[in-house]
């Protein structure tokens, strides 16, 4: 997994060094000493990559004694000497080879996290109407507190991504949880309309934290050959939340509870996997586990030398800047691949949380339901994702199998055929639900199976963009990722401020058929990929 940062000339080598040593051969590729080698090499490339790794070449004036008039020391042998490593490759202390309950466990409670922060963000969209009727405003200025806390994903990552790389993937769960609970709290005792935007674009901003570390938690705990249909499962939950909080939310609603309910369930939610988190969540960064193994031997040993190669990170703030902030812009703007694909998610997000607005108006507008009940039909979308997530795991031993036979060299194009079926289908179900929601006479089970065609479509494409651009921009894979987060973050928090007069307008049926064929005419953008991307990553001056 590769992390922002790096200094070009020393990744290329390393990366390549790693290429060469992992597909010398067929058998190496299956070799321990390759995994090995490869882990060796990745654990290098890691550091190498980390946010305020390279020294501060400033120059400072300083005495050179350590005190008491003392001179230096003599300098101690090369420092590789007193580094530490895993064992081999079989090594129990390295998130490959824990136990798969451990695993299990540990991916399970990042899903979970994931879940609250989600609930947080859509189930928002089910209280909006009563808070609206609470604060004495329209329902399109509710809307806005949606919007404010979608633009926190895409903003809280600026700080959880290098905080998880140079910290572990623990530390910015912890904070990430504890600030969502106590923003949740915020918005459920709020006396006036601005303490509720405020709370709820901070909210977003602290619960984008297992967001950002989610994905990578599942990276650091499964291999090349697992990890694809670990992936999938992780997904299903990050992504299934925005379509199961609707409904649990309104029945809160509508109940002797009310609105501000809806918001502590958030934060129980969140101080229960803040507990959970500090408790029970092992760290899963191979890199801080090994700064743990090296504080452990200085005090069995006193051999105060022996020390991780994470432990030699110097956090530049300079460097943090541009690294998290210039590149990812840079790469946004001047990649074709990041930039098409980057639109083509965000118009995916953003109609994503437009459904929070269009459901309501066919079940509770057209078909008389109350809140609670007007957001079940969103559970055909979830549907449509574990049937996403099922193809995907069918089509794992094939896409194995090609990688085997290419000595274990990936081609990120392979990614893109179940996004191209996957478009298709998403055009195919937006079409579906404007011409079966717009009329009171129609059953309400032909809109809600709509989302079986969407929901398969919004998961292919959203995890098989994501996994095209980490495996086509693997040394800046963490800057291409935070350039498709910003892009589709910032969609989802600006659809859903016109989708509501948009559908208004033009009606359920004519505004889900403009949408739908925008969809369509997105659809060629991974086929080009498909065909000539090979060519157009060749003239990239970002993919070594």
């Amino acid at each position: 997994m590769a992390t922002v940062g790096h200094d070009s000339d020393d990744v290329e080598r390393q990366a390549e060094y790693a290429t060469n040593e992992y597909t010398t051969g067929t058998s190496d590729f299956t070799t321990l000493q390759g995994l090995a080698l490869q882990r060796t090499s990745t654990l290098n490339l890691q550091h190498s990559e980390t946010v305020g790794s390279h020294a501060d070449e400033r120059k400072f004036s300083l005495d050179l004694n350590i005190g008491r008039g003392r001179p230096l020391p003599a300098q101690l042998p090369s420092s590789t000497d007193y580094l530490v490593d895993f064992n081999d490759a079989d090594d129990p202390t390295h998130p490959h080879n824990w136990p798969l309950f451990k695993k299990c466990y540990t991916g399970g409670l990042v899903a979970y996290s994931t879940v609250a922060s989600s609930f947080g963000g859509s189930g928002w969209s089910a209280a909006s109407g009563r808070v609206a009727e609470v604060f004495n405003v329209s329902a399109e200025v509710t809307t806005v507190g949606l919007s404010l806390y979608v633009l926190g994903f895409a903003t809280g990552p600026i700080v959880w991504a290098p905080l998880s790389e140079l910290y572990g993937r623990k530390v910015p769960m912890m904070l990430g949880m504890f600030g969502l609970g106590v923003f949740s709290i915020g918005c459920a005792v709020g006396k006036d309309l601005q303490t509720e935007m405020l709370c709820r674009f901070f909210g977003g901003a602290f619960g984008a934290a297992p967001l950002t570390c989610g994905a990578a938690t599942i990276s650091d705990l499964f291999d090349d050959s697992s990890r694809g249909v670990a992936i999938s499962f992780f997904s299903v939950v990050a992504f299934g939340g925005p379509f199961v909080a609707p409904f649990v939310m309104g029945f809160i609603t509508d109940s002797y509870l009310d609105w501000r309910w809806t918001q502590y369930l958030t934060a129980l939610m969140a101080f229960f996997a803040l507990i959970l988190i500090v408790l029970v969540l092992p760290e899963s960064y191979a890199p801080v586990i090994l700064v743990s193994k090296a504080s452990k031997l200085r005090k069995a040993t006193k051999i105060w030398g022996i020390h991780a190669k994470q432990e030699e990170v110097e956090v530049n703030l300079k460097e943090l800047a541009v690294k998290n902030l210039s590149r990812p812009l840079r790469l946004l703007f001047t990649e074709p691949i990041v930039l098409l694909i980057s639109i083509y998610v965000a118009f995916i997000y953003g109609l994503l949380y437009s459904f929070l607005t269009a459901y309501p108006m066919v079940f509770q507008g057209i078909h008389g339901w109350n809140r609670g009940l007007g957001g079940l039909p969103l559970v055909g979308c979830f549907l449509g994702e574990v049937l996403a997530a099922a193809y995907l795991v069918i089509e794992q031993p094939r896409y194995l199998k090609k990688l085997t036979e290419n000595k274990g060299r990936n081609i990120p194009e392979w990614r893109l055929p179940p996004m191209i079926v996957g478009g298709v289908l998403f055009s195919i179900g937006m079409f579906w639900f404007g011409w079966s929601g717009y009329r009171e006479d129609i059953h309400w089970i032909a809109p809600t199976l709509s989302g079986l065609f969407t929901g398969f479509g919004v998961f292919m494409i959203l995890l098989q963009a994501q996994n095209y651009i980490l495996d086509a921009y693997l040394t800046f894979a963490a800057s291409a990722i935070a350039a498709n987060t910003f892009a589709r973050s910032l969609a989802g928090a600006i659809f859903p401020l016109f989708a509501s007069y948009m559908y208004q307008r033009l009606g359920i049926q004519w505004a889900s058929t403009l949408l739908g064929c925008l969809a369509a005419l997105m659809v060629p953008i991974p086929v080009v990929f498909y065909k000539y991307g090979h060519i157009i990553r060749k003239k990239s001056h970002f993919i070594s």
